[in-house]
């Protein structure tokens, strides 16, 4: 018996399984539906969609380099306990290297993709018939070239910077000098390079929320437009040197900007080094925490 695309999405809708694994089902069991819908239920995968649904907001972020490859990715679970155990670091590791090694274009390519000839939405799977949470790949990013990494607090930050540099990569120096940046960015949180990359739709955004500001406050309602004009130019400059990772104050140093520091740096190494780009993941930011209710949730099973 034949299937469709059609009849994977209609098992997706049936299962709330992933498409992999409803086609992998219905390969199986030659199309038939009912048996697609048990083989899945077999394998554990039914009950996984059950709690899919479920708030998946701890894990493990890890930037790591291999070769000339870095990669930064975020796996997450519904309980810190999991997120901690032997086998979901395991995982985070081996997730990290397919990306390294196979560079998927997005999440859904990465679950496609096989290592050793198991792919890694069966990984994932695995270790989810051994803890029964909820666990995702949220999100990854692949650098190519020079690239530093930094991992904070176990997890909690994952930082990866691409440098543009003559500079050996091995040299004591830029070691430090890329470590420094990448610590920068997990403590500071810059949101873009530099103040050319800032849309310029978000400046503009900006000066409204300040001439709004302005006009509220007595003291600066009743002053000249031209007046006015050069304050939020003050202002929009002070945003650019909090949200610019080059226009930033250094952490380690106050005296230097992060691109001056850069500039100190290169000059003693005798060499050029520009930062290209970054990306920086905190653990289960933006997303829903998990609150139980111990007393609920035992009531709930009683009912």
């Amino acid at each position: 018996m034949t299937f469709t695309a059609k009849d994977v999405q209609a098992l997706r809708e049936k299962t709330g399984c992933g498409m992999m694994d409803c086609k992998k089902a219905l390969t199986e069991t030659d199309g038939n539906m009912d048996a697609a819908v048990d083989f899945l239920r077999e394998k554990g995968l039914a009950q996984q969609a059950k709690k899919s649904g479920r708030i998946a907001a701890e894990g493990l972020v890890l930037a790591k380099v291999y070769g000339n490859v870095g990669v930064v990715v975020e796996l997450n679970a519904e309980t810190d306990f999991v997120a901690n155990s032997d086998a979901f670091k395991e995982l985070t590791e081996k997730v990290a290297k397919v990306i390294a090694d196979k560079a998927p274009a997005d999440v859904e390519a990465l679950l496609a993709c096989e290592e050793n000839g198991v792919t890694v939405a069966d990984m994932i799977q695995e270790v989810f018939l051994a803890v029964r949470e909820n666990i995702k790949v949220r999100r990854f990013e692949r650098y190519e070239g020079i690239v530093s990494t930094y991992v904070h607090a176990g997890g909690k930050i994952g930082v990866m910077v691409k440098f543009d540099t003559n500079a050996d990569a091995e040299n004591a120096v830029f070691k430090e000098l890329s470590k420094d940046i990448a610590m920068q960015i997990a403590a500071v949180n810059p949101q873009y390079l530099n103040r050319e990359a800032v849309p310029a739709e978000v400046i503009e955004k900006e000066k409204e929320i300040l001439i709004g500001q302005m006009k509220e406050d007595p003291k600066m309602a009743n002053k000249p437009e031209q007046i006015l004009g050069k304050i939020v130019e003050g202002k929009i400059g002070k945003y650019y040197s909090e949200n610019c990772l080059l226009e930033q104050e250094f952490v380690k140093n106050g005296d230097f900007t992060v691109e001056k520091y850069i500039e100190s740096k290169a000059k003693e190494i005798g060499a050029d080094v520009k930062v290209v780009s970054f990306v920086r993941f905190e653990k289960g930011e933006g997303l829903e925490k998990r609150n139980d209710n111990f007393a609920d949730e035992v009531a709930g099973m009683i009912k």
